[in-house]
Formats: C-alpha cells, structure tokens, sequence
C-alpha cells in the first residue's frame, strides 16, 4: 500500500491490476508515455508465473536466466523507473464511462482507463487425493517443492512446455521420473522434447492418464489407465506434480467484460476489450500463444491502445 492511498478515492490516468509480465511491461511502457499510474497486486513480490519458473531459455536476450532472477530484473527495471505499486487484493472493478473504479481490501481507486493482467493459475485434476493431499506430494510447482523428493521417484503429469520442464528438472534430483501423458506425442517444444529423451531417469507412460492418488498422510502411488490397452497400473511414487494448464484469473471480471467459455477474456492484439477503457493483457487474454514474450508485448500493445483511448 502507498502511504495515504487508503480509504479514499485517487484519479489516475491508468490503473494496472497485476504485476506479472503483461502487467510489468505495461507499467514500464505507460510511465514511460508519461501517464500518471498504479500497479495493484495482492504479493509484494512482482512475477506471476515466471517466479517458479526454473529456467527461461527462451527469452531473447537472457538465455537459460532463472524464472526468479527474471522477475526481479524486471521489477527493478519498473522501480527505476518510479513506477507506483499499490499492495491490494482487487474485488471487483466498475464501468462508470469515463472512470473506471477498482474496488480492493485497501480502498477504493479511480482511473480513466484500466489494465487486467491477473494471470492464471494451475489448473487441477480433480481426483480422489488430489486435494488431501496436495503440499504432502501433491505439488503444482516443482520448481519449488522438487527439493523435498531428491532421490525418490515422482511422477509428472502433463505433455506441455512446463511439464517437460519440470520432468527435466525433477531427473536432476530425483531417482526416478515418470511423465505420464494421455496422447501418444509430446506438445512441448522440440528443444525440450529432445533434451528429455537424453536422460535416462525419466520414463514416458504414453496414452495414460492418472485416475486416483493414493496414499493416508502423504502420497504413496498413483493408479495409471492406459486409454488404449484399457488396462490400469500401480506406480509407486513419493510425489506427484500436476503440470495440465492453467485458468485464467478472471472470475472478478465476469459480467463486466465478454470472455470464451473458458473465462479467457476476448481482445485481439490491440488488448481493447468490449468496454471501452478496459484492456486485457497476458495469460488472461484469448490468443493463440502464451510465453513471457507475448505477455510482455501485450503490455506495449495495451499501453498504445490506452493512449489512443484517453486521446
């Protein structure tokens, strides 16, 4: 919180609501064009994702940078710059026309236009042990509780970009990997597919998805079905790390602006929404592709189409 926001009502030029990449990128572009703003975020650290990103290698410029040194350079580039960063939990946020309210924990503030950078979060399985478990073997980061499993066998479930990685960083410490995906090819890209096929502690279960996690107090195995035999088996494993998507933190946002079926809010890559003034940037955006460097760029992109709103 900035001392002397509190309990009463401030009229920016632009209010940012999150501070990951999208929300970042856009701060440093509209201090930059001169616009009197505010990044809100409920965490004192700035990032998103990318903070339990092991390694970012592909980020022009930065090759094989750590997830949390990324977000730390990229907040020191916003403090530089004297961005203002507001500490909140965000509420709700009303269309008045010309001003635009955000309603948060710490007060109410008011801007002419707003940016939503929320997110995503990790989406769940769904099964029996999943939530029982979950911080007792049941991880959704393994980046940040892969520690606590070295030498033993986990499981990684998923066959993206991040459950490749993280099947790639869990072989490093750990005995035994499987990976366990539900097609019969990986979607991750080429570099990460190819590195994974080098080691020889990771094994690929093929067309098989996970239907139940086992165990009292922490996770003891997992029952495997296999899509194509039919057939279900029993793997003995101390951890399990759920890498499926994400959901797009958008919920406080439903009824005030169209988004898909899937919450993900519609704006091409002008970021401009159906309400006039609002802007969506990042992971919560419809689109095709959802890396840091588009996210960042959406921040740019938000930021020439808020001038040309407020103009």
């Amino acid at each position: 919180m900035v001392d002397g926001y509190k309990e009463r009502e401030i009229m920016f030029d632009l209010l940012i609501i999150g501070s990951g990449p999208a929300g970042l990128g856009a701060a440093i572009y509209g201090v930059r064009a001169g616009l009197k703003l505010a990044v809100i975020d409920r965490s004192p650290i700035s990032g998103g994702q990318v903070l339990t990103t092991y390694e970012v290698d592909n980020y022009l410029g930065l090759p094989g940078i750590s997830g949390s040194d990324m977000c730390e350079r990229f907040r020191e580039h916003a403090d530089k710059l004297g961005v203002s960063f507001l500490m909140a939990e965000v509420e709700s946020v009303e269309d008045c026309g010309e001003k635009k309210i955000v309603y948060t924990d710490e007060g109410n503030y008011e801007a002419k236009a707003v940016i939503l950078a929320t997110g995503a979060t990790h989406a769940m399985l769904g099964l029996e042990g999943e939530k029982k478990l979950a911080g007792m073997g049941v991880s959704y980061c393994a980046t940040c509780d892969g520690a606590f499993f070295k030498g033993k066998t986990v499981a990684v479930v998923g066959g993206g970009d991040v459950a490749v990685e993280d099947a790639i960083f869990l072989a490093g410490i750990c005995e035994k990997v499987y990976l366990i995906h539900r097609r019969g090819e990986l979607r991750a890209a080429d570099a990460l597919q190819k590195k994974l096929m080098t080691l020889t502690n990771v094994e690929i279960v093929w067309n098989s998805e996970v239907i139940q996690i086992q165990g009292e107090d922490m996770v003891e195995a997992i029952a495997v079905y296999n899509n194509e035999t039919k057939e279900s088996q029993e793997l003995d494993v101390k951890g399990v790390f759920i890498a499926v998507g994400v959901i797009p933190n958008t919920e406080i946002f439903k009824g005030l602006i169209d988004m898909d079926g899937k919450g993900y809010i519609l704006a091409d890559e002008s970021c401009v929404t159906s309400v006039p003034g609002i802007f969506a940037v990042g992971d919560i955006r419809k689109k095709q592709l959802r890396q840091i460097i588009t996210a960042v760029a959406d921040g740019a992109n938000a930021i020439n189409s808020v001038q040309a709103y407020l103009m």
